[in-house]
C-alpha cells in the first residue's frame, strides 16, 4: 500500500510539472508578450523586456516576423542550441521560421521592445504556395519617400516605408488585406478613391489591420519623418 501511495504521488507530481512546463512555454502566457490583435491571418504581440531581464522559455509554433522598436542587444537562447547575441537596430525587421522554443535575454540598459507577428497560415502556404507577387524585392523611390520591399515569406510581402513631412505615396491599389506597424509616431492621411480623405494617428509600436479592395494615396501630415512596416496578404 505504501509503495502504491508513493507511486501515485510521483505520478501526480510528474503530471503537475508537465502542466506547469506546458503553461510556461505557451506564448500567450509569457508575461512579456502582450496580445494586440488576432484574426485568421496573424496573431500579434507587443513585447517588452526590461534591461537585463529575460523572458520565460516559450514556444513559437508558427513562423513569425518581428519589428524592433529602438536599438537593443539581446541574447537568444534557443532550446538545445548555444546562445547567440543579436544587435538590433531601430525598425529592424526579421523573419524567423517557427517550431522551436527559446528565451530572449535583454543585455542592454534600455528596454527591448518589438512587435511580434505570428503568421497563422504558414503551414497552408507551404502546402499550397500563394500566387507570386509582381515585385518580391526592390526599392521604389518617389518624391520625399521610399518603399523598400524587403522579402516575401509564406506568401506575405513585407515592406519598409519612409516618408518625409508632406510627402505622398502615389496612388496604389490594395487587392488584399494588409497590416501597418508604426516604427515612429505617425500622422498620416489616406485619400481613398471614392471616399475622400481619412486622417489617422498611430504611436510607435501600434498596429492597424486594413481590409483590401481599395485604391488610395498616403500622405505624411506630421512634422517628422514617418517610418512604418507593411505586411501585405493575397
Amino acid at each position: 500500500m505504501r509503495s502504491r501511495l508513493i507511486l501515485t504521488a510521483l505520478l501526480l507530481a510528474t503530471v503537475a510539472l508537465a502542466a506547469q512546463s506546458a503553461s510556461d512555454t505557451n506564448l500567450a502566457a509569457e508575461p512579456h508578450h502582450h496580445p494586440a490583435l488576432e484574426n485568421a491571418y496573424v496573431r500579434l504581440f507587443n513585447v517588452e523586456v526590461a534591461p537585463h531581464e529575460a523572458t520565460l522559455m516559450h514556444a513559437h509554433p508558427h513562423d513569425y516576423i518581428f519589428v524592433t522598436l529602438g536599438a537593443s542587444e539581446i541574447e537568444n537562447d534557443v532550446e538545445g542550441k548555444p546562445p547567440v547575441t543579436l544587435k538590433l537596430q531601430d525598425g529592424e525587421v526579421r523573419f524567423v521560421a517557427g517550431n522551436f522554443s527559446h528565451l530572449a535575454r535583454n543585455l542592454a540598459d534600455t528596454p527591448f521592445r518589438n512587435v511580434t507577428i505570428e503568421l497563422l497560415q504558414d503551414e497552408a502556404a507551404r502546402k499550397t504556395p500563394p500566387p507570386a507577387w509582381d515585385d518580391e524585392r526592390g526599392l521604389h523611390l518617389f518624391t520625399g519617400g521610399t518603399q523598400d520591399i524587403m522579402f516575401v515569406k509564406d506568401g506575405v510581402r513585407v515592406s519598409e516605408i519612409e516618408l518625409q513631412p508632406g510627402a505622398t505615396i502615389p496612388s496604389h491599389h490594395h487587392s488584399g488585406p494588409h497590416l501597418v506597424v508604426a516604427v515612429t509616431d505617425l500622422d498620416i492621411r489616406s485619400d481613398v478613391e471614392g471616399k475622400g480623405p481619412m486622417p489617422g494617428h498611430l504611436k510607435s509600436g501600434e498596429v492597424k489591420w486594413l481590409p483590401g479592395g481599395y485604391t488610395h494615396t498616403l500622405t505624411n501630415t506630421g512634422k517628422q519623418e514617418a517610418k512604418f512596416v507593411t505586411l501585405e496578404f493575397h
